[in-house]
């Protein structure tokens, strides 16, 4: 079922999100070569505690007794989602780096939270919401053709957010990505999709980066919908495969994969970033 969330549910999922893009801020400062991926595991979740958060992905049940073990997903160069940031990896100059990460805010019935007043997510049992980003970093020099993917990368997601308002469709969405990725000649990630967020991590509905014909890619935008909207590319084939050892996916190729993400609300005018500083 596709939930929606209250007025005052989105200011404080917008509240959450704003944190959590101070914290990927913080993150991306931090990224250079020689940096680990287990120090940026480190700050994350010390950054979220002093907030009153919760890394939502650390500890997740994904289903047949495996539990997601981390607080971030790493992804370096060809990987495209669901790589641990631990066990540690060394990040090098010319690599890329995507960090894909949830947080759960307030935790009313945590150590902290900003307000008694605020509503509590019937959903969990901390009471907070979840506001979920992601985005694709350089570290030192990268070669022209990747930052090329980055940036169409990137704007691709600007474009699907434009298309966030009541009366139009998830195809919509997948319209204004799809086309505007292959005029450069990179391809859209077809197994990994976007999906509702805000009451939990994962909600209803998908939102598939790519034109597909289906009853759900004709769903109606409605305000109060939540939508977590993540553009996933590469520079070769969308085909992936499965690294079991630590959860993730990659190219079939090996050749690079970016990735954006941004939690948007659909508002009774257009629509509202909720992961923005």
């Amino acid at each position: 079922m596709v939930t929606k969330k209250t007025k005052e549910e989105i200011a404080v999922l917008r509240t959450g999100g704003k944190i959590l893009a101070s914290i990927l801020d913080q993150l991306c400062d931090s990224v250079k070569p020689g940096t680990t991926t287990a120090e940026l595991e480190e700050l994350t979740c010390c950054l979220m505690d002093e907030v009153g958060g919760r890394p939502a992905q650390k500890n997740f049940a994904m289903g047949g007794g495996q539990v997601f073990p981390t607080a971030l997903i790493t992804c370096i160069n060809h990987e495209v989602v669901h790589a641990t940031s631990l066990p540690s990896r060394v990040l090098k100059s010319g690599d890329i780096l995507s960090i894909d990460f949830v947080m759960e805010y307030p935790l009313h019935n945590g150590k902290k939270t900003i307000s008694k007043d605020w509503p509590v997510n019937p959903h969990s049992d901390l009471g907070g919401y979840y506001t979920d980003m992601a985005s694709t970093i350089m570290v030192g020099k990268v070669d022209p053709e990747i930052k090329k993917l980055l940036k169409v990368t990137r704007e691709s997601l600007d474009l699907a957010i434009a298309q966030v308002k009541p009366g139009n469709t998830l195809r919509d969405i997948a319209k204004a990505i799809q086309p505007y990725i292959e005029s450069y000649g990179f391809s859209v990630i077809r197994d990994m999709v976007g999906h509702g967020v805000g009451y939990s991590l994962h909600e209803e509905p998908t939102v598939a980066n790519y034109i597909v014909n289906s009853s759900e890619s004709n769903l109606i935008l409605e305000p109060g919908m939540v939508l977590a909207i993540e553009p996933m590319t590469a520079m070769g084939t969308f085909k992936l495969k499965e690294d079991k050892k630590n959860f993730a996916f990659y190219t079939a190729d090996f050749k690079p994969s970016a990735h954006f993400e941004h939690s948007v609300a659909v508002t009774e005018t257009g629509n509202q970033v909720l992961t923005l500083r």
